[in-house]
Parts: structure tokens; sequence; C-alpha cells
């Protein structure tokens, strides 16, 4: 019987700081008997790295999965990223960007406090915010006090931010709109959409495609590096969390820290939460209100619709609609995309920041 061979190198959840060549290459073998795929490469083998290829001479030594291919969505996907979603908060990224300022400010503060007196003599600074102010027993530098408010301002807007999401997402999820009747035939060339039907206070603006390569599933991954659960887990991979704590896309094992602002933990989360590698196609417009359109695809060719336990290719239809309000909110569903008839390849792999204020989804 004929096997494929797959080979992953997924970015971890901070990615930036991390040297992909010292991950080690995920590689296992599997049957074809579920469907037929074909081949493609994305990236480098010294870089952020996809390989799905035939069988060669020579790799009967790697290990063989246990798993189906297919091109139906696994459950971790459909609970994720079908339904309706909504952009994470604008002050999240604000917040971000005030980290450094105000973290410097402060360090700045305590230096000028540290070398007072010589400024003070040679009149650089005034006694206006030299010195110290007595609170209880202890003695706190006078700049301080100006500089620290501007030290929590990213603390602020960053809950600010979480409430705000808080509400909407408490909003959408006890008084949903209808979901949308959607018609979707997915080609090679493009993707044309019929929407039937949908909510009256919804308007139709736009639309896109977009694909990306979802996270392996840890076991998978474990053991095609030869590593035992509970051990040390793999370079870029965190600790199993306790089951009660999972959420998103946690038990993967590929997360460490917020890949999505905070979210309510009795409600299905409203934010979709990134896949690392994946490359977004354009916008396109919808005139008039149309409910008939077709999909710009991403400049790439990528691989067809895929799912295996060590690899899956996701395609994905993303609506946005205008709220009566002002607001815009995102009908997210998946695609099924034909096998390219040659094999593709992407010289390097479109990686994304693993934070979903950041990925522009």
């Amino acid at each position: 019987m004929d096997r494929y061979v797959q080979s992953i190198r997924y970015p971890p959840f901070e990615l930036e700081h991390m040297n992909p060549t010292n991950i080690p290459i995920s590689r296992g073998t599997i049957d074809n008997s579920g469907m037929s795929v074909t081949s493609f490469t994305i990236g480098s083998e010294d870089d952020w790295f996809v390989q799905w290829k035939e069988q060669e001479e020579g790799e009967a030594e790697l290990l063989e999965l246990e798993c189906d291919i297919t091109d139906s969505p696994p459950r971790f996907l459909t609970d994720t990223r079908v339904g309706w979603f909504i952009r994470p908060d604008r002050l999240h990224n604000i917040s971000r960007k005030l980290i450094i300022p105000t973290v410097s400010l402060l360090i700045l503060s305590l230096f000028v406090h540290a070398i007072e007196p010589g400024l003070v003599e040679q009149g650089i600074i005034g006694e206006t915010i030299a010195g110290s102010i007595s609170i209880g027993p202890l003695d706190y530098p006078r700049l301080l006090f100006y500089t620290f408010p501007l030290f929590i301002l990213p603390l602020v807007f960053r809950t600010i931010a979480n409430f705000r999401d808080f509400n909407r997402q408490k909003e959408i999820s006890e008084s949903p709109y209808d979901d949308p009747d959607v018609s979707i035939i997915a080609e090679r060339a493009g993707i044309d959409i019929e929407v039937r039907k949908k909510d009256i206070d919804l308007q139709l603006i736009r639309s896109r495609v977009q694909v990306g390569v979802a996270m392996p599933e840890r076991s998978s991954v474990l053991s095609t590096l030869n590593r035992q659960e509970g051990g040390q887990p793999a370079p870029g991979m965190s600790t199993k969390l306790p089951e009660k704590r999972q959420v998103s896309g946690d038990e993967t094992g590929t997360g460490v820290g917020e890949s999505i602002p905070m979210q309510l933990s009795s409600k299905k989360s409203v934010i979709l939460e990134p896949l690392r590698i994946m490359e977004k196609g354009e916008w396109t417009q919808v005139v008039d209100s149309s409910t008939e359109f077709t999909l710009k695809m991403p400049s790439d060719q990528w691989p067809g619709t895929v799912y295996s336990s060590l690899i899956a290719i996701h395609w994905e239809v993303i609506l946005e609609f205008l709220e009566s309000n002002g607001r815009r909110i995102f009908w997210v569903l998946p695609v099924i995309m034909p096998q390219s008839k040659e094999p593709t390849q992407i010289l390097r792999a479109p990686v994304i920041s693993g934070r979903a204020e950041l990925s522009d989804l």
C-alpha cells in the first residue's frame, strides 16, 4: 500500500523569540487509503516548514501515524472557527504599543531620581519634581507620582478593552443573529458565493477567503519526536493544561500565552484565533447588496483541503456584515477546496502573529 510522509515544524506562540532551526521537524508516515492528496511543500527545512509527499525508499523507519485522512473539518476547528465573530477591541493594540514607552519612562524617572542631587545643584531640574514624598513610614520619589500613572495606562486600556469584548460576547451569545444561508462553489480558480438569506438587521459589505495550517495534534507531535506525555515538552510546545482550563487551542500544547483576549468562560469565544501559518485573499466588496459574487484567491497556489493528526490545511470564507448600530460582525464558515492537479510549493511559509489583536483576521 502506498504511503505519505508528513513533515512539519509549526511556529510556537511567541515565534518572534524562537529560531526555527532550534525546533526539530516532526515526521511520520500515513496510509493514503483515506483520500488522494497532491504533494505540497510550504516553507523550507531551515525555516517554518510543512510538507506532504509520497513515501520514498529510505523512509520506511519513520513512525506510522494511526489517523484518518479526510476533507471534513475536525471538531476542534468547527467548534472554534465556525459562526459569528468580532474583531478584538482596538484598545488592545493601543495598550500593547504603549508598553515599551511607559516602561522606559518609569525606568528613566528612577534613574533621574538616583542622580537627582547633581541635577538640582546644576539647575537642570527644579524642586517641583525633585525630592521625595512621605506616605506612612516610607518615602517615595516625587517624580514617580508623575510617571507611574502613565506606567499603568496600558493596563487600564487593556481592562477597558476586555470589558468591551465581554459585553459584545455576551450580546452575541444571548441574542445571536440568524445564521445566513450561504451557498459556496469552491474551485481552484476561484470561489463563487451566493448569500440566499441573511438577518434583516445586517448589511453584507464584503467578503474574503483565507487558508492556513492548523496546529498539529499534541500526541502526534510528541510521538514523532519520541517524547512522552508528562515529560519535558518539545521545543516550542507548552506543558499540557488541565482539562478544566482548556480553551481554544490550548489542548495542542503549542501556545504559551493568550492567543485571543479574555473570553467568557461559559461561552464560545467570538474572537477568531489565528492560524500561525496563514494567507488571506483580498477583500471583495459587495456592490449594491449583491448576493452573488466571486472571491479573489490568495496570491500563492495553496494545496487543497486536507486534515490529518499532523498536518491540516484549512480553508475558510469570511463574510463581513454591518450592524444597525454601525459595528461590524463576521460570519466564518469552512470551505472544502479541491486538490491541485500538480504539486504545489510555497517558498516561504506566511507566518502571522499568534495574537488575535495583531493578526488582522
